[in-house]
């Protein structure tokens, strides 16, 4: 019986020609039946793939032989399952982009590889040495969240800054608001899923005059494996596939109530907006109802049709 698995993998090098990559990843994915999402730009790949266990060994070993991505950094999920025709149930298609950034900061020109990876990056911590960090110097370290607000929602590390940003390429210009200025000369532990986005932010938060900066190693995965539910990790992972969260052992804290009903939850819904993008707590039960997001339900509550609320977002920049 086949066994589904999903990769989630990065690697930072030159790239000369991610258009010619770009179309052997197509291809090395296409003849292996893998369903996901690959990204690649000058400065390296990031993916996530799924299908069954044997293939997405064999792509990774593909993957690998390229000389650029031979230190391919890779954490190893189970999938949820396989359709009648072997893909992965986790994702809905396969899509492979070249890009000018691996992760979209929107400042390309501000990030350095080489051969060894981005240069310039925060210090990288084992799960051990996070734990051993907080130990010995307690209310001077600072827990940096790197990722989109709303995935915070439904788990975090204790005691997070939290920034308010909507997408990656927000934290630009909420780095230089001056809110966090406070914390520069603090030691500041960023952390995101894998740790991709955190490879990214970390020479950007440097060049923006925080003076010590580290990054855990794998990211909340790899903190999660390690420490399960007895570490600084509360609630449950936001995955950006059809699992949409993960837990690290049973009885994983719940820290988000469904904006429908009020439950606890972990569970996400997409807003039944077909324009909107936004993702919001709602437990399974109450999405089956077909919920709005909170701007959307504010909308139809207001009486103003769906077009309208398109218009209004769009020209307000949410569109």
């Amino acid at each position: 019986m086949a066994i589904p698995k999903i990769a989630l993998y990065y690697a930072f090098a030159p790239v000369g020609d991610p258009e010619a990559v770009r179309l052997w990843q197509l291809q090395l994915c296409e003849s292996l039946g893998l369903r996901g999402r690959i990204i690649v730009s000058p400065h390296g790949i990031n993916g996530t793939v799924g299908g069954t266990v044997e293939h997405v060994k064999r792509y990774v070993r593909k993957t690998k032989q390229y000389s650029a991505f031979a230190n391919l950094d890779v954490k190893w999920s189970d999938g949820t399952g396989l359709d009648a025709d072997g893909y992965s149930v986790d994702f809905p298609r396969l899509s492979v982009k070249s890009r000018h950034e691996v992760v979209s900061f929107g400042v390309p020109d501000e990030i350095e590889v080489n051969a060894t990876g981005i240069v310039g990056g925060g210090t990288k911590l084992s799960p051990a040495e996070v734990d051993q960090l907080v130990a010995q110097r307690g209310d001077e370290v600072v827990f940096f969240d790197g990722r989109n607000a709303f995935e915070a929602e439904i788990g975090h590390f204790k005691n997070a800054v939290i920034p308010d940003v909507a997408t990656t390429r927000d934290f630009i210009a909420e780095l230089e608001s001056g809110k966090y200025d406070n914390l520069k000369n603090k030691a500041v532990v960023t952390y995101c899923t894998g740790g991709i986005r955190c490879e990214v932010l970390t020479p950007l938060m440097r060049a923006r005059g925080f003076t010590e900066v580290y990054q855990i190693d794998g990211g909340i995965v790899r903190y999660g494996e390690a420490r399960r539910n007895e570490g600084l990790w509360e609630g449950s992972l936001y995955v950006f596939d059809g699992r949409i969260a993960v837990d690290f052992g049973p009885g994983a804290a719940q820290l988000a109530r469904c904006r429908v009903c009020g439950e606890p939850t972990s569970h996400m819904a997409n807003c039944r907006e077909q324009f909107c993008r936004k993702r919001f707590v709602c437990c399974i039960a109450c999405e089956a109802s077909n919920p709005a997001c909170a701007t959307h339900a504010d909308f139809s509550d207001s009486g103003q049709s769906t077009q309208t609320a398109a218009r209004a977002l769009s020209s307000a920049g949410e569109g």
